[in-house]
């Protein structure tokens, strides 16, 4: 049994869904359901996916698969003529069919079913994961490989070098990234705002956090409200990397 909060979540993602062909953003679910925090999004979609109605898709954005939906979803969504299909006849009524008219002979028209189309070759780069990276309190940079893990080529954001670093700590999660993750970067010193970025602090501490530019400061923020924006001069921070992708495991 599902939640109000849970049912009225998995709803709106389902009319989206049908509307747009895409799910909503967390931005547009928190408003939905007047919640006041991402993270209790980010709950309530954990809940659904351990319950199996609905799948994350790595590697997407906004990727959210609905698998199924509760009886009164289906019902309610049937009323509106969203997914009204006419149901199969029981196996136990076609007998009586034929009786009824002995000239009934079923009849198999060929060429009705489309072959499945055939998948996009993909192929992947090995890269050196160069350790841990926090995101939390930051911890003492690592700057040697410990090994390599396979990257799908389409993750790597243009040309440049790239390596990945394992997540430590939870003060990403908003933004999607959680504790264990592999996260891509790519080798860059010039970013934008708003950009998640590897830093480096005063060549000791390295950190995932998203980069804000202000005058001479540069703020690291968190994504999750339990932990506070960090501001330094742009003088003790480096910056040795954009995120362009997330590997998780499950």
């Amino acid at each position: 049994m599902l939640t109000r909060k849970q049912l009225e979540l998995l709803t709106f993602i389902r009319d989206r869904l049908e509307a747009d062909g895409i799910p909503p953003s967390f931005d547009e679910m928190k408003e939905a359901l007047d919640l006041r925090s991402k993270s209790g999004i980010h709950r309530l979609i954990t809940a659904l996916e351990e319950r199996g109605f609905i799948r994350r898709l790595a590697h997407r954005a906004r990727a959210l698969e609905i698998i199924r939906l509760p009886e009164a979803v289906e019902k309610r969504a049937a009323s509106a003529g969203i997914t009204a299909k006419a149901p199969a006849p029981a196996p136990e009524q076609a007998p009586a069919a034929a009786a009824k008219d002995p000239a009934f002979t079923p009849r198999v028209i060929e060429g009705d079913r489309r072959e499945a189309p055939q998948a996009d070759p993909v192929y992947a780069l090995e890269l050196p994961v160069m350790g841990r990276i926090a995101a939390g309190v930051p911890i003492e940079a690592i700057s040697e490989a410990s090994h390599n893990i396979a990257v799908p080529g389409a993750m790597l954001s243009g040309r440049g070098n790239h390596y990945a670093l394992e997540v430590k700590g939870d003060s990403m999660i908003e933004a999607g990234i959680n504790d264990g993750d592999i996260v891509v970067i790519r080798e860059q010193d010039v970013v934008d705002n708003g950009d998640i970025v590897v830093a480096l602090i005063e060549e000791q501490e390295a950190t995932l956090k998203r980069y804000r530019r202000r005058g001479t400061m540069i703020a690291l923020e968190a994504a999750n409200p339990e932990y506070e924006t960090r501001v330094f001069p742009e003088s003790r921070v480096r910056i040795q990397g954009r995120l362009v992708g997330l590997i998780r495991s499950y």
